[in-house]
C-alpha cells in the first residue's frame, strides 16, 4: 500500500490508494483472478492429454488383452477400453474443473469485518464487475476458504487420477506381465547397476508427486475453519499449497501426456498372457451355459471350479496335465448337457468383444 501510493506522480492522489479496504479485500480479490488463470492452464493440460488418451484409445480398441481383478487374470477386455475408461474420466475433471473455476472467480470488498462499513457494495460490484469477478454474497474480512479448498481437492481427485493410470502402467511394465513400457531412448539409462533394466520410474515419479498433493488438500481443508471473522493461519499454509498444487499438477500432467504420447504396447505379449492359463479365464461362460442347460447355479459353479482349480494346482507346481477344456471334455456332467460344438463356442472372445463399439459410442468416442 505504501508502495504503491509513494510510486504515484500526484502525492495528493497517494491518500486515495486503500483508502477504507483492509487487506485481504485486495490480497484475496487478486488470488481469486491468479487462481482462475492457474486452473485455465491446467485444463489446458488435461485437454492435450485426453486427445492424447483418445487416439491410443482409438488405435488399440480392439487389441485384446487380459482384464485383472485382485491383480489375478478374470476376463478378457481390450486394452482400447482400459484406456477409454482412462479417457471418460479425464473428461470429468474437466466438468469439475470448469465448476470451481466459476466458484472461486469471487471477489470481495467489504472491509474489516464484511459490513461495507466504509466501501459501500455498489463500488465493490463495480470494481470487481471490471475483473471479470463475481461479487461474494457474503463476506466476513475475507473470502471463505471453502472455495479454495474445493480447487484444492480437485487438484488433488485430479492428481489421483494421474496416480491411478500411472499405477497401472506400473503394473503393465512388470516384467512377469510387460505388456507395455514407457517410452525408452537409445541413450537412456534404466538402472545405474543393472543395464538391462527399463524402469517406469516417471510413472513412479507421479504416483510419489500425487501423494504431497492430496497432502496439500488436507491442509486446504485445515483452513476452511478460522477464528470468527478472520485470522491468519490459513495465509501461511496457502503460501505452500495454492502454487505447489498447481505447479505439481502441471508437471505431472505433461510427464504423464509425455508417456502416453510415446508409450511402447506390445499386443503380442497382451495375447500370450490372455493364452496363459489355458482357457480358465472362460470359466463363467461355461458355468451360464451349464446353468442354462438345466443345471442349478451353484452345482454348476462347483463342477466348473472344481476342474478350473484341478488345472491351477497342476499349473502350480509345474505339473503337465490336461488344460481346462480338456478336463471339461471328459466330465459327464458337462458333456450330458453341452455337445462338444456348444462347449468349444464357449472359448470364444467374440461375447467379451460383442459391445466394445457401444461403449465408445457411450463415451462419446467413435471412430
Amino acid at each position: 500500500m505504501r508502495a504503491v501510493g509513494d510510486s504515484l506522480p500526484d502525492k495528493d492522489a497517494s491518500r486515495y490508494v486503500h483508502m477504507g479496504l483492509t487487506s485481504s479485500d485486495v490480497v484475496d480479490t487478486a488470488l481469486a483472478l491468479q487462481i482462475r488463470e492457474a486452473m485455465q492452464l491446467v485444463g489446458e493440460g488435461v485437454e492435450t492429454l485426453r486427445i492424447t488418451l483418445a487416439a491410443l484409445a482409438l488405435e488399440h480398441k480392439h487389441t485384446v488383452m487380459m482384464g485383472r481383478t485382485h491383480g489375478v487374470h478374470a476376463e478378457p477386455t481390450t486394452f482400447g477400453l482400459k484406456l477409454l475408461v482412462w479417457y471418460d474420466e479425464i473428461g470429468r475433471h474437466l466438468t469439475r474443473l470448469a465448476a470451481c473455476e466459476t466458484d472461486i472467480a469471487t471477489g470481495k470488498i467489504s472491509g474489516a469485518v464484511g459490513t461495507h462499513a466504509n466501501v459501500p457494495p455498489e463500488l465493490e460490484a463495480d470494481a470487481l464487475g471490471r475483473l471479470g469477478l463475481a461479487v461474494d454474497p457474503v463476506s466476513t474480512q475475507i473470502v471463505q476458504r471453502d472455495r479454495h479448498a474445493a480447487v484444492l481437492n480437485e487438484l488433488a481427485l485430479l492428481a489421483s487420477s494421474l496416480d491411478k493410470f500411472a499405477t497401472e502402467i506400473r503394473h503393465l511394465a512388470r516384467t512377469e506381465v510387460r505388456e507395455v513400457e514407457e517410452p525408452f531412448g537409445e541413450k537412456q539409462q534404466g538402472s545405474s547397476a543393472m543395464p538391462h533394466k527399463r524402469n517406469p520410474h516417471k510413472s513412479e515419479r507421479i504416483s510419489g508427486l500425487a501423494r504431497v498433493v492430496r497432502g496439500f488438500a488436507l491442509a486446504g481443508m485445515e483452513d476452511v475453519a478460522l477464528w470468527h471473522e478472520r485470522d491468519i493461519s490459513h495465509s501461511s499454509a496457502e503460501r505452500v499449497i495454492l502454487p505447489g498444487s498447481f505447479i505439481l499438477v502441471d508437471y505431472m500432467l505433461g510427464q504423464f501426456d509425455g508417456i502416453m504420447s510415446g508409450l511402447r504396447v506390445y499386443p503380442g505379449r497382451m495375447k500370450r498372457n490372455v493364452e496363459l492359463t489355458g482357457g480358465m479365464i472362460f470359466s463363467q461362460a461355461v458355468m451360464l451355459a451349464l446353468t442354462e442347460g438345466g443345471m442349478e447355479r451353484q452345482a454348476a459353479y462347483k463342477v466348473v471350479q472344481g476342474h478350473a482349480m484341478q488345472v491351477w494346482e497342476a499349473d502350480g507346481k509345474g505339473e503337465t496335465g490336461p488344460n481346462f477344456i480338456e478336463r471339461l471334455r471328459t466330465d459327464p456332467e458337462v458333456t450330458s448337457r453341452l455337445s462338444a460344438e456348444q462347449l468349444n463356442s464357449l472359448f470364444s472372445l467374440d461375447r467379451h468383444l460383442a459391445h466394445v463399439d457401444e461403449a465408445y459410442k457411450r463415451a462419446g468416442l467413435e471412430g
